[in-house]
């Protein structure tokens, strides 16, 4: 079960990956095709600012929950490289239980935002289109950099218990 488990995670790590490549490329062309028409044409993408800040939007949040995936995120660790092996996985892996806690409930919130009435109906300035599908990555992103998170608790856990058995 624990290497099903780490292979779904690591399927999803990359459909992430992709995502974000994607999502960078597009802002890429975008803002490169903004500034030929701009000082080229004398003719600019009216939408072209607020689409490549959206998509900035959802690279950062995809990209953070690789972050997660990948162990990259900035920590202080003195602590836990001091102590023993089976010690430093149990740390870290209570550790990551209140993270994981702290972004579950930032996630609800996420959600429970994005269901509000006043934020269904807003529009964005340009495009007009309704902002709660740009909003919505933020509740998606957290979700998985919550099951990244647990991905991560079980390894640290699987360490303490076969580190146990040995």
């Amino acid at each position: 079960m624990f290497q099903l488990i780490q292979k779904l995670d690591r399927g999803v790590a990359s459909a992430e990956r992709v995502l974000v490549v994607v999502l960078t490329a597009a802002i890429t062309l975008i803002m490169m095709a903004q500034v030929i028409l701009r000082y080229a044409f004398n003719s600019p993408i009216f939408w072209a600012e607020e689409v490549s800040v959206q998509l900035l939007v959802f690279v950062t949040l995809f990209g953070l929950s690789l972050l997660v995936h990948q162990n990259q995120l900035v920590t202080i660790d003195f602590l836990p490289r001091a102590l023993p092996l089976r010690a430093r996985h149990a740390l870290l892996a209570l550790l990551g239980a209140i993270t994981l806690v702290l972004f579950a409930y930032i996630g609800w919130l996420s959600w429970e935002w994005v269901q509000r009435d006043d934020v269904r109906i807003e529009l964005s300035a340009t495009t007009q289109l309704p902002r709660w599908y740009n909003y919505s990555a933020v509740p998606l992103a957290l979700a998985l950099l919550v099951w990244h998170q647990f991905v991560a608790i079980l390894r640290d856990l699987h360490v303490v218990v076969k580190g146990a058995a040995q």
